[in-house]
């Protein structure tokens, strides 16, 4: 027995040994792709020596003789500190995950393929000014110095990922780069989904008036009513369920509600303290570790340019120059129609036109797939845009017999001089210069807030499709691609994009809302991505007479819901202080406890507080009751609460109160009733989540920032390592925005928000600060990867500044580059 337990001693410290040498051994290998932020190499592709210094947060500023080698310079940080995000980004696009993922991104591969924006990327280089093609070789030449480096002196293969997805990585090219501007186009993009979603939606509503309700237009003048979608394609079911697109979070195709998103505002010297222009901007995209924005400065021979950049794009984004601050919304310009083609039943490799049938354009393409035999699919092109499958967005339950649907979409340019405008923005010298040179950007449509000195201005950049006076839908639900106003007419003038510069009030912005009613064709859009936020944003800007910094800064984080406050009164009017007190236990003593917390509430959707979650919750629970009746099961497509829909409801806007009525029971069920039955259901929910008393739950514990490794987030104990979880404030309609993902045991989970912040002050441009959600860098043993991000959630800021001596004072590195 003795020697038994001697044995199985020695085997069990045996596989201890073991286990830690192999752990041992990883994070050596892993360890070995840190990158060396203090050294001089030569490198091939330099014209002169270059300087990339990294200050105390890791920002490097980059110095050099030229443009050209700063964008090396710029190419080779960002390989150093995300050299497997950007190689991500460039297999998603190429349609080429399922070479290294095998089959759970064949889908997305599929459809990237379809689409064809890496061809049209590459196609784009062509069209490019020369300062941009010469920025775009030099930048490449960079990353592949970096990649020279990884090889030359077996530094771990670049990133800790490659040992577990080892793949291997080809040269950048500068067609690269336009094809990562064109992949954020389809992060950004959500009017197709839309498109889809009403369609269905009509098709299930017995009363086509409530549409308008479901679905309502952002108040304002009146729009011309549409036809029914049965109209335009009779015989189609009143409900078809629809193939669901699989869940990973490696595509790029955003959930409705969960495409782009931001705030920008801006201060003449007339409203600002200082006397000098200010900007405040921050973009918002789902939540990733490392996060979509890298921090940087570059020394361009106009002078230096300090901002956010995304890995594999060559330019400043959102950010500063001593002379000109620019920040991007998302402008929900409608960009994308659906047309639904009629095939030829005597040929389906025939679509029917204006001018009769003609063929598709088609050609082969093959994915290769990980432990598994390739696929090859057959693209097919119209002359509206590529062919995709009914799979996508659930097109199958609206596309007849005999159909297939196609896509127009301003992003599917072979011409696309976006790259060029990103360059010269960020060497424009003032406000009116900027807008001229954006007007080459084409995709994807931007608000650009602008101030220099001493104006400001907003412009809507991005190409606005012409349609027809006579289009069927207006762009609002699928079309038949047939009929000749249906289709797209080209592209408006540059100078019919909504413009706004030095208004008399000396305040600008935008929170996503509607900026501009204009008759169809010339609308920008029915679709808008804010309703709510820019209430509180008007109410604080117009609270000051003159702002300064800091007030900027107080709102960007400001947490306080005017949906709440505008919402509660109405859904709870009939509730509020009714009834005698209810045995402790009691569902109904449990509605009074919630009653009275929300009750003495603000609205503010602050982290520590119980209310903000009774808040969500019931509204939830009560969109859920309102529409389950009529929609059935497309009810579930409805994740996020549409605040307009319950004020109609609860309003009785044009009949809308009839959706508090459940059709499939005898009684009449009054909106109160609602109320109190989805305030029930929330209480449930949240004894069964959370347990304990209602005024001991915490709004952030359900309302963690979910900042998750797209790859290895899911992977038992790694995912401890790589996944950065913060409990966080605000909510889906505050000015510090944090989208919940509306699904799920978590529904209240933020996963979409913003990943960058910046406040800029031209009378004193060195005081301008800036903060990303993680940290520089991608590597998750690095003491970057998210050393910003209990700066971020606690609203906190690092320096922007220009000035080099500062950035050497407490460098962390500083690498030299010279010419081999």
């Amino acid at each position: 027995m003795g020697l038994v337990f001697r044995w199985l001693m020695r085997i069990a410290s045996g596989l201890i040994l073991l286990s830690l040498a192999a752990i041992g051994l990883a994070y050596f290998l892993a360890n070995q792709s840190l990158p060396d932020y203090n050294q001089t190499l030569e490198v091939k592709g330099l014209n002169a020596p270059i300087e990339i210094v990294r200050d105390t947060a890791n920002v490097p500023h980059i110095l050099g003789e030229n443009d050209p080698d700063v964008f090396f310079g710029l190419g080779y940080a960002h390989a150093q500190d995300r050299l497997w995000q950007m190689t991500v980004l460039r297999r998603t696009v190429q349609g080429r995950l399922s070479e290294v993922f095998g089959q759970r991104t064949v889908h997305v591969d599929k459809l990237l393929r379809r689409l064809d924006l890496y061809g049209l990327a590459h196609r784009s280089v062509e069209v490019q000014d020369d300062y941009t093609k010469a920025a775009l070789r030099a930048y490449s030449a960079g990353v592949n110095a970096r990649l020279d480096e990884i090889n030359e002196m077996a530094l771990g293969r670049g990133a800790p990922e490659m040992f577990l997805f080892n793949a291997p990585v080809s040269p950048w090219q500068p067609g690269d780069s336009i094809a990562v501007i064109k992949l954020m186009g389809l992060q950004l993009s959500g009017h197709l989904e839309d498109e889809v979603l009403r369609a269905r939606t009509s098709l299930m509503l017995n009363d086509p008036a409530r549409l308008a309700d479901i679905l309502p237009n952002v108040p304002g003048p009146g729009i011309a009513a549409l036809p029914e979608y049965a109209s335009l394609f009779p015989g189609l079911p009143q409900y078809a369920a629809g193939t669901p697109m699989p869940d990973t979070p490696l595509s790029p195709f955003p959930k409705r509600g969960l495409a782009g998103a931001s705030n920008a505002w801006t201060a003449a010297p007339s409203r600002s303290a200082s006397g000098g222009t200010l900007l405040a901007n921050d973009p918002h995209l789902g939540f990733t570790a490392p996060g979509v924005w890298y921090l940087a400065r570059l020394e361009l021979s106009k002078g230096g340019v300090i901002g956010a950049t995304i890995p594999g794009i060559p330019a400043v984004m959102t950010g500063r120059s001593d002379r000109l601050g620019w920040g991007l919304t998302s402008s929900y310009l409608d960009d994308q129609d659906v047309h639904i083609e009629k095939l030829n039943p005597e040929n389906p490799e025939e679509y029917l036109t204006p001018e009769g049938f003609k063929k598709f354009r088609t050609r082969p393409s093959i994915i290769d797939i990980k432990g598994t035999a390739p696929i090859t699919l057959t693209l097919r092109w119209t002359e509206n845009g590529p062919v995709l499958p009914g799979s996508h967005y659930s097109l199958e339950t609206i596309t007849p017999p005999g159909h297939v649907a196609s896509l127009s979409w301003t992003a599917l340019s072979p011409r696309d001089t976006s790259m060029t405008a990103s360059m010269a923005l960020m060497n424009a010298d003032n406000v009116r210069q900027a807008i001229s040179v954006a007007e080459d950007f084409i995709a994807p449509s931007q608000n650009l807030s602008l101030v220099d000195t001493d104006t400001i201005a907003m412009k809507l950049i991005g190409a606005m499709p012409k349609r027809d006076l006579n289009n069927q839908s207006r762009g609002r639900i699928p079309t038949p691609g047939w009929l000749a106003e249906n289709r797209w007419q080209g592209r408006l003038p540059y100078a019919d994009n909504p413009e706004f510069v030095a208004p008399a009030g000396g305040v600008l912005g935008n929170t996503n809302n509607k900026i501009i009613d204009r008759p169809f064709p010339d609308h920008v859009s029915y679709e808008w991505g804010d309703t709510q936020r820019v209430h509180r944003w008007e109410r604080l800007m117009q609270s000051r007479e003159v702002h300064t910094r800091d007030s900027f800064i107080e709102a960007q984080l400001d947490t306080v819901s005017f949906t709440a406050r505008s919402l509660l009164p109405l859904i709870g009017a009939d509730l509020w202080f009714t009834g005698a007190s209810a045995p402790e236990g009691t569902i109904e003593r449990q509605r009074q406890v919630a009653l009275g917390l929300l009750a003495e509430w603000n609205g503010e959707m602050n982290e520590h507080l119980p209310e903000p979650l009774i808040y969500a919750a019931w509204l939830r629970a009560l969109q859920i009751r309102l529409i389950s009746d009529e929609l059935g099961p497309l009810a579930s497509e409805y994740k996020h609460v549409e605040p307009l829909f319950i004020e109609r409801v609860y309003r009785d806007i044009d009949g809308a109160s009839v959706w508090c009525d459940v059709r499939q029971s005898a009684p009449v069920e009054t909106c109160t009733d609602m109320a109190r039955l989805a305030l029930d259901d929330a209480l449930i929910w949240i004894s069964e989540r959370y347990g304990g008393s209602l005024e001991s739950l915490r709004w952030g514990d359900a309302h963690q920032a979910t900042h998750d490794h797209p790859v290895l987030g899911s992977v038992p104990v790694l995912r401890y390592f790589v996944n950065i979880r913060q409990s966080t404030s605000g909510g889906d309609n505050t000015l510090l925005r944090g989208r919940t993902s509306g699904t799920g045991p978590d529904p209240f989970q933020n996963v979409h928000g913003a990943g960058y912040r910046g406040v800029y002050d031209f009378a004193d441009p060195d005081s301008s600060v800036f903060i990303t959600a993680t940290g520089q860098s991608g590597h998750f043993l690095s003491r970057y990867y998210d050393d910003q991000a209990q700066l971020w959630r606690r609203g906190e800021y690092i320096p922007m500044s220009l000035d080099l001596d500062l950035a050497r004072a407490a460098a962390v590195g500083v690498t030299v580059l010279n010419p081999r």
